[in-house]
């Protein structure tokens, strides 16, 4: 049986004991080692292993000994519980030999669970295990975590009745981590949180959120944006020593002037436009670039975004000759004088 989207979310929740199978495939191999874990623990329990009720093999080992699957499904454990056999890194060519041992499976049979790379829909495995009538398998996709996914992953962590900008800035902040960063982060917020009942916050939030290469890429336009010259030379040094491109810094750079020239021709004003931006922003950052953008006139973002696009161009120009960095670093300072004008 396939599972998609809210099916297998629930599955994955609470999976089915009466289950022959389980296969689990995807391209990200951290979301489906979180699935796999997830569904095992459900399955067996805390000390499933502990109590040898959990079978651990690979495609690799399999295709020396098929019979292991097998021999390991119906095996009778020295503890009472469910079992289950897991198989990491299945692949089609394993396809015939799970075929026959779950055309085998009995209830009272441990549980395969299986994990693959990416399969396509012809896949022979994922075909075994979506034909089959106690069997299921489900894809695990790039898509950013959805609300359920997170509100899921927020009970795991101990944190309940999360208000909406906090959990707003969650989605967010799930669309730029991977999952297992994020996962991470949750767990930082209910430790710092532990003891606490008062409401989480955005601010506590990105408080937690882990720094990231993309957010120090951030600061040097804050910098310019508030006209701080004398901070250009150190954060220029950091992102050099991080293998920052020049090229990178003009995208950031066009997106981050982009977002000020939108807030100072919003109708209304700044604080009218703000609460237009997609993705929405909140928290410090919120406040930094509306005391950014009362700094700039229309005029004047205009300007900076002419300069930008200029050094963009001649970066990605095949005579140019200059060095890099250094073009980028005459218009950071242009920028900033524009800044303090």
């Amino acid at each position: 049986m396939k599972l998609t989207g809210r099916d297998a979310t629930a599955f994955f929740r609470a999976p089915d004991r009466d289950a022959a199978g389980l296969l689990i495939f995807g391209d990200d191999a951290m979301r489906v080692a979180l699935r796999r874990q997830e569904v095992v623990a459900k399955v067996v329990g805390p000390e499933g292993e502990a109590e040898m009720r959990l079978t651990r093999m690979t495609g690799a080992d399999l295709r020396k000994d098929g019979a292991a699957l097998s021999d390991s499904v119906k095996a009778q454990g020295f503890f009472p519980g469910p079992r289950v056999s897991l198989v990491e890194e299945a692949t089609d060519g394993l396809a015939d030999l799970f075929r026959a041992v779950l055309s085998d499976w009995r209830p009272g049979d441990a549980m395969i669970v299986a994990t693959a790379g990416s399969l396509t829909a012809k896949s022979a495995l994922r075909k075994v295990f979506e034909g089959h009538k106690a069997a299921y398998a489900a894809g695990i996709y790039n898509d950013p975590m959805g609300r359920a996914e997170i509100e899921d992953a927020l009970k795991q962590a101990g944190l309940r009745a999360v208000d909406r900008d906090p959990m707003t800035a969650l989605e967010q902040l799930s669309r730029t981590l991977g999952p297992g960063d994020f996962r991470q982060t949750l767990e930082k917020i209910a430790l710092y949180k532990l003891g606490d009942d008062t409401p989480l916050t955005v601010d506590e939030v990105m408080l937690m959120a882990p720094a990231s290469t993309e957010a120090e890429i951030d600061e040097i336009f804050h910098v310019l944006a508030e006209g701080r010259t004398a901070e250009i030379a150190p954060v220029m040094r950091t992102l050099w020593a991080q293998g920052v491109q020049p090229v990178t810094l003009m995208i950031f750079g066009m997106r981050h002037f982009r977002t000020l020239y939108a807030l100072a021709c919003a109708p209304g004003g700044p604080n009218q436009g703000i609460g237009r931006l997609r993705p929405p922003v909140f928290g410090p950052r919120r406040d930094r670039l509306l005391r950014q953008s009362s700094k700039w006139s229309a005029e004047r973002l205009e300007a900076a975004l002419a300069a930008l696009m200029d050094t963009d161009l001649t970066l990605r120009s095949a005579g140019q000759r200059a060095p890099a960095g250094a073009l980028v670093e005459r218009v950071f300072v242009r920028l900033a004088h524009l800044a303090n004008r």
